[in-house]
């Protein structure tokens, strides 16, 4: 049984056939600070978000695209992982994405916390890469594919040919700096303090970072930060790009810094073909129209963005045997655990 898995940073999704995902949730864990108990992941631990008593905690054990909580992630893997793994009989193999610039420690983390659950192999691969696989784009070929993956973590930006990196860049200032972004906005603007799924929730909503308008607007709720009230307060989609601006430009300089480290030959096939845009920030209002006007460059939107990386992970389990053999150099996948 091969199994593709995206561990990211907001959501955890799991993959055991090329049609659906057999997990796509949250990734939160919910948990009793008294004795640990774990009390709820997921959707259901989602739900309590900033609503618990003070013995229970409610977090996010990834923080961009990496480990924070060892021990935290260890259980929600293991329960994601039981509710695919039926019959222990056969060990899984899992390829599973890690972002493109990491460190030896935090690549081992991840691969200590799938193997807690008892699998054969555990293989890694770019982001970026299984985004590319997961859009339907050829990186195998001399042929060169740029790749914005955008997701809550982190965004990687990456130009491939052959089946590897050509140039690469991450960047940890992506859809949950966005959330920030907007909490400190709206205390500075409006005196409101709100918490992060309110935040998210208005992001998803009127968020625009290319011409937004006035007239869309969202009801913010939250606590009066001098009167400690409960108040609500109507918001822009203006006010709202003008608090993302900071992480909407650190995001567009990036793309920029990864075009000019293109080597010429592949930034004509760049420019012929166009990038595609992968993650849930590529649907974001107005993000693909600005990288269009500021690169000059044709931006194509994949179909199912936030799926790209997971289904990428899964059609790369065909290099498994490859990767266990070490047959081929072309392989996309990274090291054998």
């Amino acid at each position: 049984m091969d199994i593709a898995l995206d561990l990211g940073t907001a959501n955890a999704r799991l993959r055991v056939n090329d049609s659906e995902n057999a997990i796509d949730q949250p990734s939160v864990i919910a948990y009793n600070k008294d004795n640990n108990e774990i009390l709820a992941v997921g959707d259901e631990a989602y739900a309590m978000l900033g609503k618990t008593s003070a013995k229970i905690n409610v977090i996010f054990p990834l923080e961009g695209g990496v480990i924070a909580e060892s021990g935290l992630v260890e259980e929600m893997v293991n329960i994601y992982m039981a509710e695919v793994c039926t019959s222990r009989v056969v060990m899984p193999r899992v390829v599973a994405c890690i972002p493109g610039e990491i460190t030896e420690v935090e690549k081992r983390a991840i691969v200590g916390a799938i193997s807690s659950f008892g699998v054969r192999r555990v293989l890694l691969i770019e982001a970026a890469k299984a985004a590319a696989f997961g859009s339907g784009r050829d990186i195998m070929s001399p042929h060169g594919t740029m790749i914005i993956d955008m997701g809550a973590g982190t965004v990687d930006i990456a130009v491939m040919s052959l089946g590897g990196m050509s140039v690469s860049k991450t960047i940890k200032t992506a859809g949950n700096a966005m959330d920030e972004e907007i909490i400190k906005y709206v205390r500075r603007k409006h005196g409101l303090i709100i918490g992060k799924a309110m935040a998210t929730s208005c992001k998803e909503a009127v968020a625009c970072v290319n011409d937004p308008d006035e007239s869309l607007t969202f009801r913010l709720k939250g606590r009066d930060s001098l009167r400690g009230l409960p108040r609500a307060q109507m918001v822009t989609s203006v006010e709202i790009a003008e608090a993302i601006s900071d992480i909407t430009t650190t995001i567009l300089n990036a793309i920029i810094d990864v075009l000019e480290d293109t080597p010429p030959e592949l930034l004509g096939d760049i420019q012929m073909d166009g990038v595609t845009l992968t993650g849930g920030l590529a649907n974001l209002k107005g993000m693909k129209d600005l990288i269009e006007t500021e690169t000059g460059i044709t931006v194509h939107v994949a179909k199912n963005p936030a799926d790209c990386v997971v289904s990428g992970c899964f059609k790369a389990t065909k290099f498994i045997e490859e990767a266990e053999t070490q047959r081929s150099t072309l392989n996309p996948l990274m090291t054998v655990y």
